[in-house]
């Protein structure tokens, strides 16, 4: 009796010696890469597999999934996404959420649901701590998701105030993507913010090889923004992007930023922290356009990428981050039509984002082109013909939906009537391209619930240092705390070592 007491006492003594190495030998992320894809969830992320997997594998016996640069990633969870007003919630509440650790309303950036307490993100900490910041994203930078992240305001439409909190506060670095949706204030005596922007140490950048060739010595401070901003001030979408290069052109892609923010910020000496943003895979899932929403989960893919490459070199100091803050659209892989079967390689003969078709749609509208000739485009952009014996050739019922929808998209904007069948068909898009998108979404097997917001829970991915900190079942408010472990950060060593 008396040799197995000593035994257990060993074999305890030992146990906490290796726990106290454990936590002597523990270490803390220097180098922090949070990727968020805006509206992106298991749907979009496994519909992107599937396709991926088809058209790579056209031969191929039975299906193939394809990986993306974070799907094989060792640590990962499932995240409840709801706020304070809704089980589907924005993207403002989302962001605050993931970025602070708090709960707050739909439509609020970092204040609780009384609009009077402020939060503090995740950033403000990192930058106590020493680390630099950068914010990347494929849509306007003064919009909700990168707002959550160096903002403060009671409703995310404030993109000015949003705007001006950014190039004024000392908590950004490094930022760039999109442009901003406000420049100027209301009132006349408002700054210009990209005048704000120099007055504040920023170095402006607007041209695709200084930004490629970004080094720490081109500003203290740098502003980035694409030279070849899309509709509503953001990043071309990516589809329109590659097809843009094939055709000669010149497109930055959010994997560019990305590895010219790593350049910009990697000599610090405390490290960094980063958030980069799918952001336009949010509003293709509020299109319904389900091939474009795969080629952003591409994009987002291929900047995590950057981070991966990046993270090979500093194996030991690196954290990758991925997952989304919401799932937009309600996206399901498999329809009523097609059973127990789905056709991606359908999808591989959509060539335009919904955005790129709608100016389509506008000069069909504005020349008086007949229906055929409207289908014609149709097929050159979606691949689906009237012609019999094609592989995408439309059946009786689905040229009479596009007929409906084209005789609605050719009638001026205010003189169509939409009741509550045309909002359901269209949810407010152009009719045209959105019935191109959902025929051929369900021909692929695929459909859309929603042109909204959903409350399905999404995945997080996670690779590096402080990875065990994502694993398990956690609400987006649990994001926030499982980066400041993974630093070493709490608001307490945090405030005590900026005295």
């Amino acid at each position: 009796m008396k040799k197995l007491t000593a035994l257990l006492l060993a074999l305890m003594m030992a146990l906490s010696l290796t726990g106290m190495v454990a936590a002597e030998d523990a270490k803390e992320a220097k180098y922090v890469f949070f990727f968020v894809g805006d509206g992106m969830g298991s749907p979009q992320i496994t519909a992107t597999r599937y396709f991926l997997g088809t058209v790579n594998n056209p031969d191929a016996p039975f299906p193939v999934p394809a990986e993306l640069s974070f799907t094989t990633f060792k640590s990962g969870g499932l995240m409840t996404t709801y706020d304070s007003t809704s089980f589907c919630p924005d993207s403002a509440s989302t962001a605050s959420s993931m970025a602070s650790g708090e709960k707050t309303l739909s439509g609020v950036i970092n204040y609780d649901v009384n609009l009077e307490r402020q939060f503090k993100p995740i950033t403000e900490y990192a930058k106590a701590a020493g680390k630099k910041i950068g914010i990347i994203s494929s849509v306007s930078i003064d919009h909700a998701t990168p707002a959550a992240f160096y903002a403060k305001v009671p409703h995310r439409s404030a993109y000015y105030d949003i705007a001006v909190q950014g190039l004024t506060g000392d908590t950004i670095d490094l930022i760039g993507g999109g442009g901003y949706k406000q420049p100027t204030g209301k009132e006349k005596d408002k700054k210009d913010v990209f005048e704000i922007a120099k007055e504040n140490g920023f170095t402006f950048i607007n041209d695709n090889d200084a930004i490629r060739n970004l080094k720490p010595e081109d500003g203290e401070r740098i502003l980035m923004i694409a030279p070849d901003l899309a509709g509503s001030d953001a990043m071309q979408y990516e589809v329109d992007r590659r097809r843009i290069n094939a055709e000669g052109g010149d497109s930055l892609s959010l994997a560019d930023f990305t590895k010219s923010a790593i350049n910009y910020l990697k000599d610090n000496e405390e490290g960094f922290f980063m958030m980069i943003e799918g952001g336009k895979l949010d509003w293709a899932c509020h299109a319904n356009d389900a091939v474009t929403t795969m080629y952003e989960t591409i994009a987002l893919s291929d900047a995590v990428q950057v981070a991966v490459d990046f993270a090979k070199e500093h194996p030991d100091e690196t954290l990758i981050v991925v997952t989304g803050d919401h799932e937009t659209g309600g996206l399901t892989i498999g329809f009523a039509t097609t059973w127990y079967d789905t056709f991606f390689n359908y999808l591989d003969n959509q060539n335009v984002s919904y955005e790129d078709f709608d100016k389509r749609v506008a000069k069909m509208r504005e020349d008086g082109v007949s229906f055929e000739d409207a289908m014609a485009v149709v097929e050159e952009c979606y691949g689906m013909s009237m012609e019999e014996g094609k592989e995408l050739s439309l059946i009786a019922s689905e040229i009479a939906r596009m007929k409906d929808a084209y005789t609605m998209s050719m009638l001026p904007k205010a003189q169509r009537v939409i009741g509550e069948q045309e909002s359901f068909l269209y949810g407010g898009y152009e009719p045209f391209t959105v019935t191109s998108a959902h025929i051929l979404n369900n021909k692929a097997g695929l459909a859309y619930t929603s042109y909204a917001h959903t409350g399905l829970q999404i995945p997080v991915y996670a690779e590096g240092v402080g990875a065990e900190n994502f694993l398990g079942f956690f609400d987006n408010t649990d994001v926030f705390f499982s980066f400041m472990s993974a630093m070493g950060l709490t608001p307490d060593n945090v405030e005590a070592a900026a005295k």
